[in-house]
């Protein structure tokens, strides 16, 4: 697999369904987030991208996640998407480069997180705000394809509840829900072509503040 316009049109005609799971008219706080497709660099390789958020931040310090905040009044889900990406990793992306969605995603914090999928053809452009961004890492599609990667509902320590994580070997680390569920939909649907649904994967309890 190649980083090229074919992979660009693959993304879309996979993402071009009209039954995504739409979260919008329950009272919860819209959020947006970009899973941000771009070519690993020195290489042909695609990648997605996450970050690893900074840890004096007031929510999810340290947790992984993709690019993304809260919505700003009047504010669609792809411009959120889009400005949250300038201003956590320096991507300046057009709206054109918006190729689809996915499900929303309810989180125990009161959040509807909305995805969209954003194609970036300069990954040299990235330039991550360290007050926001501790590290951007570059996830390969062939790691994400990989029928061995690990993927476990996690018992915690606090034995509270039980958890959705991915183990992703570039990061030496697991990733929880709700990325790790937002991830895991894009792996199955984007990248093996299968419809699979994630709203019912269990966030570990340090995520809910």
């Amino acid at each position: 697999m190649k980083f090229n316009l074919e992979l660009k049109q693959l993304i879309q005609d996979r993402l071009e369904r009209e039954d995504w799971m739409d979260f919008s008219h329950l009272s919860l706080k819209p959020a947006a987030v970009a899973l941000v497709v771009t070519r690993k660099p020195g290489s042909d390789e695609p990648c997605l991208l996450l970050t690893r958020r900074a840890v004096h931040l007031k929510r999810h310090a340290g947790q992984y996640a993709f690019p993304g905040g809260k919505l700003d009044p009047g504010e669609t889900i792809e411009a959120a998407a889009l400005r949250e990406c300038e201003e956590e990793i320096g991507l300046e992306l057009q709206e054109t480069s918006v190729l689809g969605r996915l499900d929303d995603f309810a989180t125990r914090s009161g959040f509807c997180i909305s995805s969209r999928v954003v194609w970036c053809p300069h990954p040299e452009m990235l330039n991550p705000d360290s007050r926001e961004v501790e590290k951007v890492f570059s996830i390969p599609f062939e790691e994400l394809r990989d029928p061995e990667i690990d993927e476990r509902m996690l018992k915690l320590e606090d034995q509270q509840t039980i958890g959705f994580s991915l183990l992703l070997p570039s990061i030496g680390h697991q990733v929880f829900a709700p990325t790790a569920a937002i991830l895991y939909q894009f792996r199955e649907v984007v990248l093996l072509g299968r419809m699979t649904r994630v709203h019912d994967l269990e966030q570990p309890r340090f995520t809910w503040k």
